[in-house]
C-alpha cells in the first residue's frame, strides 16, 4: 500500500491532463466498481467506513495542496497502512462481495407449468395451515448460490415437496421441527439446517432467532427464505438482507411463482436439481 496515494495521483493527472478513448473505458470501469461496491455495502457498517475513508482521501489531498507538510503525512500514514486493518476488520462483508460476485448466472429451467404451479400451491397452503395454527416454519429457497454447506448441518430428505411433509417437518416437538427446511427447485432437500445469524443492528427486537437466522443467510446467499412466526403467526420473506413481512396468501403465490414461473415473457427463476442428499447434522433456530 505504500505508493497508493502516488497511484492515485497519477490517476487523476491522467484524467485532467491526458484523456484518450482508453481512459474513459478506464473512468467509466472505476466508476462501476465504485457503484457495485456502494450497491453492496449498503445499509451495512462498511458504508460508514467507506464514506470515512472518502473524507481521509479528500483531506490528504488537499493538505498537501495547501502546505499542511504534518498532517499530510499522518493522513498518508493513515491510508497507507489503515487498509489491512480494514481487510480484517470488515471480513465477513468482503466475504460476501466476493460470493456475490463469483455467483452464477446460468439457471436450470427444466420442469412444466403444471409441476411448478403444484409446487406453488402446496408451499402456499402449509404456510397458511402452520400461520393459522401458530408453528413456527422456516423455509430456505436456494436459487444460483449453492447451500451445500448449509445442508451438511442438516438431515437429509431428498423429497417430492407436498404440504403434509412440509406440515409434519416443523410439527412441534417432533426430531426435524427446530431448524430450517432447504429446497432445491421442486425437492426438499434437507431439514433441521443451522442457518447463521445476521449481525445486522438494523433488525428489531421484536424478532426473534429465526427470523434473524433468515436474514442472515438472505445476506449472504442469493436465497429466498420464507419464515412463520410462532408467537404471532406472521408469515414474512427474507431477500437480499431484507425482512418483508404480513404476507397473505396471494402475497405468497407472488413470490414463489416469481421463481417458479415465467412471467412478463421472462424467466425469473427455475431450478430442478436432484443432488444427492446431505448427512445428518445438527439442530437449528429456535425463536418464532
Amino acid at each position: 500500500m505504500t505508493g497508493f496515494w502516488d497511484q492515485l495521483q497519477n490517476f487523476f493527472w491522467n484524467i485532467l491532463h491526458r484523456p484518450s478513448l482508453v481512459d474513459f473505458v478506464d473512468i467509466l470501469i472505476i466508476a462501476f466498481l465504485i457503484y457495485q461496491l456502494i450497491t453492496l455495502t449498503q445499509q451495512t457498517r462498511a458504508i460508514q467506513v467507506i464514506k470515512g475513508l472518502a473524507v481521509i482521501i479528500v483531506a490528504s489531498y488537499v493538505s498537501e495542496l495547501i502546505g499542511l507538510t504534518t498532517l499530510n503525512w499522518l493522513l498518508r500514514s493513515i491510508l497507507n497502512n489503515g487498509m489491512i486493518v480494514l481487510l480484517i476488520l470488515f471480513q465477513p462483508e468482503l466475504k460476501r462481495v466476493l460470493e456475490q460476485l463469483g455467483r452464477s448466472t446460468h439457471l436450470d429451467r427444466s420442469g412444466s407449468q403444471d409441476e411448478s404451479e403444484r409446487v406453488v400451491e402446496e408451499i402456499t397452503q402449509c404456510l397458511q395451515r402452520l400461520a393459522k395454527r401458530r408453528v413456527g416454519a422456516l423455509i430456505v429457497f436456494e436459487q444460483n448460490t449453492g447451500l451445500k454447506d448449509v445442508q451438511e448441518t442438516g438431515t437429509a430428505i431428498d423429497a417430492c415437496i407436498s404440504a403434509p411433509l412440509l406440515e409434519n417437518i416443523f410439527e412441534p416437538n417432533t426430531p426435524l421441527h427446530d431448524g430450517a427446511v432447504i429446497i432445491q427447485g421442486s425437492r426438499v432437500a434437507s431439514a433441521a439446517c443451522v442457518l447463521s445469524l445476521s449481525e445486522s443492528n438494523a433488525i428489531s427486537r421484536d424478532l426473534g432467532t429465526r427470523h434473524r437466522a433468515a436474514i442472515g443467510v438472505s445476506e449472504t446467499t442469493d436465497a429466498i427464505v420464507l419464515i412463520v412466526s410462532e408467537e404471532t403467526g406472521i408469515i414474512s420473506m427474507a431477500r437480499n438482507g431484507k425482512l418483508t413481512r404480513h404476507l397473505d396468501g396471494d402475497g405468497i403465490r407472488k413470490i414463489l411463482r416469481g421463481m417458479y414461473h415465467e412471467e412478463h415473457n421472462k424467466w425469473w427463476y427455475f431450478i430442478h436439481r436432484q443432488r444427492p442428499a446431505a448427512q445428518k447434522g445438527g439442530a437449528g433456530n429456535d425463536e418464532a
